[in-house]
């Protein structure tokens, strides 16, 4: 290694490992002792008052709503709203983070203060969206709603960019990794740093001041956050070969105790493309990190950030047919790699240095780590993996020696309260709130039977503690928490997601492929040479490689929204694609944008001539109309309204283009702007929508709806369309880019600059987005049409 270290790494890690020696030879003292049973038994006797219910025979006919199941995320909170329980069950929600991810102490009364002001924020929110979300089951995910949080705080640069890379990273998650889960930790992180960054602020930070602090904090979160699933479930998944694996630790290993990216350099295994990605990502993420550590932290960032991936590495080499581990070799690293990954999080941000907060997240960690090896003991045995629960299910019978975790766990929980939080009665509350909900939810997942099981070998050490605890997680209630409903929602949420997703792209595929083989016109007997040449000439401008967007709309909101038969709509089809296929061959011409390509090919006028492509849109535009009067399984009132519909929409798209022609080295304002595209390419996605409804025989109230959705879709597809034409791929798009720059165009790039436009493209996209809450039908498609204007490369 020629490079220079920053750090001392061996010194460094023997200085954490002793701190942790000692704290785990303190636990160890206490189980041996049996010290946390008497001392937890008169806790849980006083706690739980507030927690067992006696009811009068008269309340059971009075007690109104019945409880939802918990993992109902809108009619949960709904229901904590009703009986009034929402208050405290956001209080210990808020407390509970407060510990475990800021290191505060609740007996402080600034905490206090603190807490309590985000409580009745976060009820304001949550109750306001309950009464408004009507059926949105992402409700505090959409990305509207995120975008409207973001513009409050003048962060939303910072957002597009943190949803850009979740997109990108989570496309590239490798088969063999949980892709919700990694994107939830992900999400987690850096709401966790954002956290830190808020409560590191001063009361009378500058709007301006807290701006920039966010932008970073969001940007650091992600940087930060991007190690746990591109480094910790990357090597824990197995997908790498013990050589790539190799490979891959020392390169990350080298980086933290010299502070620089070793070059990726040649690779050997099956995943280079994988790992030359994984490689850019997290250059690019620890570059910024370090770009932004203060001087005076940068030395704590490096120390912390190696002994948290030292620590991971010492427990991922265990083999779990290794029958001679020491408990030391189970516990020292759990607890330095439990505490170093939340110190991290304060140098990330270049807080100052804080002891008070230091140690307690230090004693804090384990308590956080066993709780979730608990309940994960049975994946983990599954993959093989080594905590303190696997192993002792494992070898309990033959090494009489291994500390029992589960006593281990609560005795970090009454070292907690007595020693670290000096008995406070809050304290004392909220972790024991935690440690029963742990408990139910174990319960609830694995069965009764099960669950006996596991108690029968882990909870045996006193009994009479044992029969308290058990007591308490059958009859104890009012120990919930929000961020275990959050994160049950989000998993739902990101899986829904996905699979949404997948059936939006696969159906659209299928309807494309359909689409394509009913476009096709047919030549008559007999026809003339110049016939002949317009048949030819409009067949080659159908055969093109179209994204048939507006008849993929089409069928979706007649089929799907309004239920109209598929063979029905099939003539509307054809005619909104000869529609569009007219347009861009108008658009095309010399006289207007003068395109050499289009969809991968040859333009028509470059194939013919200028007088051959005139009449081909001529002939498609009429041959749109025709379509639409052979909808003969419809009225003909009904189709002749939507023939004037139609006439009216091609004759102000005919406007559109001659704003757009008349614009031409004129400098166009916003709002003219935006006129051009409603005309040019909002039109076209109304037509897609409203047709079908005129055929449904849709109320104007939903009609209006949809034509709102429409303007600000087509004028967020426009937006996309100008920053692809400025940094789009040639090869994805099938045709040049930097065309609007030649023609010396203007366009929302031009006139608000990339980012400037970006913003734009997002707000019309939230207001598209948020008036799909005025339609009356499953909007789920729209809303993934929506993703796929903004997210498209091409």
């Amino acid at each position: 290694m020629n490079k220079e270290l920053i750090i001392n790494p061996d010194a460094r890690y023997r200085i954490a490992e002793q701190k942790a020696t000692n704290y785990y030879k303190s636990l160890y003292e206490q189980v041996m002792q049996k010290t946390y049973v008497p001392t937890l038994i008169e806790d849980i006797n006083m706690w739980k008052h507030n927690h067992i219910r006696h009811h009068s025979f008269l309340s059971f006919f009075s007690r109104g709503k019945g409880k939802p199941g918990s993992r109902g995320y809108h009619s949960y909170i709904q229901w904590l709203n009703y009986t009034g329980k929402l208050d405290n069950y956001l209080d210990r929600s808020i407390s509970y983070i407060f510990m475990r991810d800021l290191g505060k102490a609740l007996n402080s009364p600034d905490t206090q203060n603190r807490i309590q002001r985000v409580v009745d924020s976060l009820k304001t929110h949550l109750t306001h969206a309950n009464a408004t979300d009507r059926g949105d089951n992402d409700g505090m995910f959409s990305m509207a709603r995120l975008f409207r949080i973001a513009q409050k705080e003048g962060v939303e640069s910072a957002m597009i960019w943190v949803v850009n890379k979740l997109k990108t990273v989570s496309s590239n998650f490798p088969k063999g990794m949980d892709a919700e889960q990694a994107q939830r930790k992900l999400i987690k992180i850096i709401a966790g740093v954002i956290m830190q960054e808020i409560e590191e602020m001063d009361d009378d930070v500058s709007s301006e001041e807290r701006t920039l602090k966010l932008d970073k904090a969001i940007r650091l979160g992600y940087s930060y956050g991007l190690t746990y699933p591109f480094i910790d479930d990357l090597l824990d998944a197995k997908i790498l070969s013990d050589k790539e694996e190799k490979q891959y630790s020392d390169m990350i290993r080298t980086t933290l105790i010299t502070g620089s990216v070793p070059a990726f350099g040649e690779w050997t295994g099956e995943n280079l493309e994988l790992m030359r990605y994984v490689h850019s990502e997290l250059r690019e993420a620890f570059e910024y990190i370090k770009e932004h550590q203060r001087r005076e932290t940068k030395q704590n960032f490096f120390e912390q950030s190696y002994v948290f991936f030292n620590s991971q590495e010492v427990d991922r080499v265990k083999d779990l047919s290794n029958a001679n581990y020491s408990n030391e070799e189970l516990y020292i690293p759990i607890i330095l790699k439990s505490s170093s990954s939340r110190l991290i999080v304060r140098s990330v941000i270049g807080a100052p240095e804080d002891t008070d907060y230091d140690n307690r997240t230090f004693f804090y960690g384990i308590y956080n780590q066993l709780a979730d090896d608990f309940a994960d003991m049975f994946d983990d045995m599954k993959d093989g993996a080594v905590t303190p629960y696997t192993y002792y299910m494992k070898y309990h019978d033959t090494r009489k020696d291994l500390i029992n975790p589960f006593e281990l766990y609560w005795t970090v929980i009454s070292n907690l309260i007595h020693n670290v939080y000096d008995s406070d009665s809050k304290t004392r509350e909220v972790i024991l709130d935690r440690a029963i909900n742990g408990l139910k939810r174990f319960k609830e997942r694995m069965g009764p039977e099960k669950y006996n099981e596991v108690m029968g070998l882990f909870a045996s050490g006193s009994p009479k503690f044992n029969r308290l605890l058990q007591d308490m997680v059958r009859k104890a209630d009012d120990v919930d928490f929000f961020d275990k409903l959050l994160r049950d929602h989000m998993i739902t949420t990101l899986k829904n997601e996905r699979k949404e997703q997948e059936d939006f792209i696969n159906t659209s595929k299928t309807l494309r492929n359909q689409i394509n083989h009913i476009l096709n016109i047919p030549k008559m007997e007999n026809m003339s040479l110049m016939e002949d040449t317009i048949m030819d000439a409009a067949n080659y401008s159908l055969e093109g490689d179209g994204k048939r967007l507006r008849p993929i709309v089409t069928w979706f909101m007649g089929v799907n929204a309004y239920g109209l038969k598929s063979s029905a709509i099939e003539p509307l089809l054809r005619s909104l694609e000869y529609m569009h296929t007219a347009s861009l061959i108008f658009d095309d011409l010399p006289s207007q944008d003068n395109a050499s390509t289009r969809r991968g090919r040859p333009t028509l006028h470059e194939m013919h001539n200028i007088a051959v492509s005139e009449l081909t849109g001529l002939f498609l535009t009429q041959k749109a109309i025709e379509e639409q009067t052979s909808l003969d399984q419809f009225d003909s009132k009904t189709v002749l309204k939507l023939v004037q519909y139609s006439a009216q929409v091609t004759a102000d798209m005919c406007r559109g283009q001659a704003m757009d022609l008349d614009s031409k080295g004129k400098q166009l304002t916003r709002e003219q702007l935006n006129m051009m595209c409603f005309y040019k390419t909002g039109l076209g996605f109304e037509a897609s929508l409203i047709m079908p409804a005129i055929l449904a025989h849709a109320k104007e109230l939903e009609m209006e709806a949809l034509k709102k959705f429409a303007r600000h879709a087509g004028i967020a597809f426009q937006i996309k369309d100008d920053l692809l034409d400025v940094e789009g791929d040639t090869t994805l798009l099938g045709k040049p880019i930097g065309k609007d720059a030649e023609n010396n165009s203007t366009t929302f790039v031009s006139i608000l600059g990339q980012e400037g436009a970006k913003k734009e493209m997002w707000e019309n996209y939230c207001i598209a987005m948020e008036v799909l809450q005025d339609v009356p039908r499953n909007t789920t498609f729209l809303k993934h049409f929506l993703n796929y204007i903004i997210n498209r490369d091409h």
